[in-house]
């Protein structure tokens, strides 16, 4: 133990002994803004950290006061080991370059060695209303060893040197004000800081010196363009791929999208070409919805076919004795659903049955209307999704790779693709839970306890969502956040956009446009209309379905509440209540608030109903300081 404890004790003493004895840099401020920089570094090695030599990093990459990204020049012009020539390679790292001084292969015996690196920058000015500025971090803050001496001189060009506004410093930690330093000038204007202690790791010297304006060329607005280009052409690049997408899409909206002009609206009473509520609401809304299923059990239960039962928020599809002929889908839909039973739940456990409905009516409106009535151009929307999906990946690499961070960037690219579509069901599915906790009216404590519990499942992974941005942000940039929004936001609104009606489907819009009105139409535009049909329960039946396939069911039964209520009233009469449903929503005295309940209610059942138990889950449960300007970085030994 003893033998363990003395070799601990030499190894500890023989990192302490690693330190940087001297670190001194010779600075020239050029005239056209440029800075001429040669460090001389001494340092002893014990062959613990310093094996090869030693490494500085130097920062390229910074954000200016509006969050744009400012790359300063780097070029190395010279590197020595005691007056001699010396191997070194540059990699980069995250915020710019860090330069290696030795040979890979070549290992020194410990001593004292002397290194120099001579390079030169720009870009490190500061150029203000009323003088320019040298802010200058000569250490960084970043290295491993102690360093016994710092110091700088600096050489401003021509009579700036003897112009001098002010001058000051900087001692510590990075952020600290300490002024352990001190300053003298030479007969020739240079000016000279040097520590007045030993700086611990992670401690450096910053200096500042200001001059009046005019002795140094300021960057022209020319200049400072080239420079915004250069230092966000990675931003540009997908700037111009996005604007490439948004033309792409607009000319094939411009050749394939747009719809055909609308003709004369005529106000019809009757569906036109005796239409279907579940037809119109496909072609209406150029493909498949919830709500074309709705209203197709809406339409089959005022005809008599079927009784929809509500109780505690669950639906109930019960077959009646009544005959009376459906269209052909629906007769498809009836047999899918019930077969030989009698009734079946709107849950979950029927999601089989449920969902071949839907594929059965989804398939057969497929080939029967779509290239008829409309055109949804989805091979074009393709087209585009793939094109954003190349400049998102593209962009992304590009980013990673100038923060050496490309591993990372493709690994959380992979995971945000899958986890994103869970997270989509499970808030989709939390929305759902708390629509019909407001839409309920019976067994709401029941219900909020379901959306509760969802909710408080769903937000672990709404978190994992954002880290997953976060580290995307990490490896990439702020920008990556905000083009991938953009480019989700292009495609969602085109892939609306390129469903264009053709003429045919033109001229059968107007007539269902003109039937809306009918639906839509207040006692002001009935007085308008030519013998409109008499307001009367059976009417209200009739057409609820299509005002639920239109979006108007609100409208529809705001205009029968008067008429359902009087029925109720006249003394030989029982309150109205309708043959074809059973719940605690209906009121003859909000017969809107019924329909748009009813409609949107029933909606959310058949979508959580037509999605497998296992797919989503419904468990429980200013000024200056150390470290600031340009410059800085740090070091080490390898």
């Amino acid at each position: 133990m003893l033998i363990f404890f003395n070799l601990f004790l030499l190894y500890s003493f023989a990192l302490a002994d690693e330190r940087i004895l001297s670190l001194h840099s010779d600075i020239i401020v050029h005239e056209d803004a440029t800075i001429t920089v040669r460090e001389t570094i001494k340092v002893r090695s014990e062959g613990i950290r310093i094996n090869r030599g030693i490494y500085r990093d130097f920062p390229t990459r910074y954000k200016d006061i509006f969050g744009n990204r400012y790359v300063v020049g780097f070029t190395v012009l010279d590197v020595l080991r005691d007056g001699n020539s010396e191997l070194y390679h540059i990699e980069n790292i995250s915020n710019g370059k860090r330069i290696y001084i030795g040979g890979k292969n070549t290992f020194i015996p410990p001593g004292e060695y002397t290194y120099t690196l001579a390079y030169k920058t720009n870009r490190q000015l500061g150029f203000f209303k009323d003088h320019d500025e040298f802010y200058w971090n000569v250490t960084g803050n970043g290295w491993d060893f102690l360093i016994d001496s710092a110091s700088a001189t600096v050489a401003l060009p021509g009579e700036a040197s003897k112009n001098i506004i002010s001058t000051d410093g900087y001692t510590g930690l990075f952020g600290a004000k300490g002024k352990d330093f001190k300053t003298s000038v030479d007969p020739y204007g240079h000016i000279t800081f040097m520590t007045t202690r030993t700086l611990n790791e992670n401690e450096g010297l910053t200096i500042v010196i200001s001059w009046p304006k005019g002795f140094i060329v300021e960057p022209d607005i020319i200049a400072n363009m080239k420079y915004f280009f250069s230092d966000n052409e990675k931003i540009l690049i997908a700037i111009l791929g996005l604007v490439l997408i948004l033309l792409y899409y607009m000319a094939v909206w411009f050749k394939f999208g747009r719809d055909p002009k609308q003709g004369i609206i005529v106000t019809r009473y009757t569906p036109p070409e005796n239409m279907q509520p579940t037809v119109m609401r496909y072609i209406v809304n150029m493909g498949y919805d919830d709500k074309v299923f709705a209203s197709a059990l809406i339409n089959m239960a005022v005809k008599g076919r079927i009784k929809i039962i509500e109780e505690s928020d669950i639906y109930t599809i019960r077959r009646r004795s009544d005959t009376t002929p459906l269209a052909s889908e629906e007769e498809k839909i009836l047999k899918k659903l019930l077969d030989s039973q009698n009734e079946i739940r709107l849950e979950e456990t029927n999601h089989v049955k449920i969902n071949s409905a839907i594929d059965e009516l989804r398939n057969s409106f497929s080939l029967k209307f779509e290239k008829i009535y409309f055109i949804s151009n989805l091979k074009y929307f393709l087209i585009g999704l793939l094109l954003t999906l190349g400049m998102l990946i593209a962009n992304g690499i590009l980013e990673a790779i100038s923060k050496e961070r490309l591993p990372v960037f493709l690994f959380i690219s992979l995971w945000l693709t899958v986890w994103s579509f869970g997270v989509a069901a499970l808030v989709s599915e939390t929305v759902k839970r708390w629509k019909r906790v407001l839409r309920s009216k019976s067994g709401k404590s029941l219900s909020s306890g379901g959306a509760a519990s969802m909710t408080f499942f769903t937000i672990p992974f709404v978190l994992g969502e954002i880290f997953g941005l976060c580290v995307l942000w990490f490896s990439t940039s702020l920008f990556m956040i905000f083009f991938l929004i953009a480019s989700i936001s292009i495609n969602y609104l085109f892939g609306q956009l390129l469903k264009a009606p053709t003429r045919a489907g033109r001229t059968i819009l107007d007539a269902i446009e003109g039937f809306k009105r009918f639906l839509v139409a207040t006692e002001k535009d009935r007085l308008n209309m030519l013998n409109p049909p008499a307001r009367t329960p059976e009417l209200f039946e009739k057409y609820l379905p299509y005002a639920l396939a239109l979006n108007v069911e609100q409208e529809w039964a705001d205009q029968f509440s008067e008429v359902l209520s009087a029925f109720s009233a006249e003394p030989a009469r029982a309150a109205y209540s309708s043959g074809w449903y059973s719940g605690s929503s209906f009121s003859s005295m909000a017969a809107g608030d019924f329909a748009s309940s009813l409609g949107s209610s029933l909606s959310g059942s058949i979508s959580s109903s037509s999605t497998a138990p296992g797919s989503s889950s419904g468990s429980s449960g200013g000024g200056g300081s150390s470290g600031g300007g340009g410059g800085g970085g740090g070091g080490g030994g390898w």
